[in-house]
């Protein structure tokens, strides 16, 4: 089993990596929550895969189980169906000392998390990730959420998990396109790394060894993750570095309208940001090419007409990292060195070469 500790300033939790952790899950659980009411929330289609497993060993462990599911997809991750579910958790007269536990994959797990964090003002919150996406990504660092219409993640909170379960068995039931989009986050993560974890991404060039090498990727990219958050839990500094492609990425994403998933977004968001930087000569030379073969070597997408489109600055300037009049961008300035750069708002569509029509 791989373990990586997150040490905040008022919490401490831990992050476990291992084929078959769900069959445990019970007793993990027993490990850090008293007797109690859990709700085990899954999306539709985790529901169908796990849930019943994971309600039978938390039971056999002493817990009082309800499990409540909602529609699968992006939808689902707003105001009604968070109200919906709150809704639950009061008519089966949950409280304070009760627990919730977000089984699923990243929608699953902001919803969840928004729910744990807002229900009695705060309840005790557990993930369990099923999908790559979420386990290298959303289930650590204490980031909840959900959309208002088309904006994504826009009423939110940091709430950080008691425990994170990662079972690698469980992307042996992911269609190969959501295997996919979770390692662009990786690939993200590998190139502000550098070092040993570049030299593994260079060795990835198929969907099949993403499977191999599923729990190293994994554990390097939550170990990278859980330091930043612990050296800057709100995001006020370097953890706006996890940003990497994600301003275009979200632009892109949102004009998709459901055509693109999010990795498969924040891929091209890199590309497109990196090239930009490359060709200012911010950048070294070279460095574009080097993300984008690593990123198309197991068909992930890295590039879109889409940002072409004059509404694309739109959606750029709406973005929620616009603050005191700069947008923060991330780039690459080679493999291992990340850094931020502060762009005014009056130039990010000069920069961007982006247009209002």
């Amino acid at each position: 089993m791989k373990t990586v500790d997150v040490k905040l300033t008022n919490k401490t939790y831990q992050v476990m990596i291992a084929a078959g952790l769900l069959q445990q899950a019970g007793q993990l659980v027993a490990n850090v929550w008293s007797p109690c009411k859990i709700a085990l929330v899954s999306d539709s289609n985790v529901a169908s895969l796990y849930q019943r497993q994971v309600a039978d060993t938390l039971t056999q462990a002493g817990f009082q189980v309800f499990c409540y599911d909602f529609p699968a997809g992006e939808s689902s991750k707003s105001l009604t169906v968070l109200g919906d579910l709150a809704r639950q958790l009061a008519a089966d007269a949950f409280n304070r000392d009760d627990g919730v536990i977000a089984l699923g994959g990243g929608v699953t797990g902001d919803l969840t998390g928004l729910l744990a964090a807002t229900y009695m003002r705060g309840i005790r919150f557990i993930q369990m990730p099923t999908s790559l996406l979420a386990q290298v990504d959303s289930s650590v660092g204490g980031k909840t959420a959900v959309d208002l219409d088309s904006i994504k993640n826009i009423i939110g909170a940091f709430y950080e998990p008691d425990l994170v379960l990662i079972d690698s068995n469980t992307l042996n039931t992911l269609q190969q396109r959501d295997l996919v989009e979770g390692y662009g986050e990786i690939v993200k993560t590998a190139a502000m790394v550098g070092g040993a974890f570049w030299s593994l991404i260079e060795t990835i060039n198929s969907p099949a060894d993403i499977m191999t090498h599923a729990e190293e990727l994994s554990a390097r990219s939550i170990q990278f993750k859980a330091d930043v958050v612990m050296g800057d839990e709100k995001e006020s500094g370097q953890r706006q570095l996890l940003n990497f492609g994600h301003t275009l990425g979200h632009t892109v994403e949102a004009l998709a309208d459901g055509g693109l998933r999010h990795g498969e977004a924040v891929s091209i968001g890199m590309v497109a940001i990196m090239q930009l930087f490359e060709n200012n000569g911010d950048a070294q030379a070279g460095i574009t090419d080097k993300l984008r073969d690593r990123l198309q070597a197991v068909g992930l997408p890295t590039t879109s007409p889409l940002l072409h489109l004059p509404a694309a600055l739109d959606k750029v300037k709406n973005d929620k990292k616009n603050r005191h009049g700069h947008l923060n961008l991330v780039m690459i300035k080679t493999i291992g060195a990340p850094q931020i750069v502060s762009i005014p708002s009056a130039e990010i569509g000069s920069f961007l070469k982006l247009t209002a029509g």
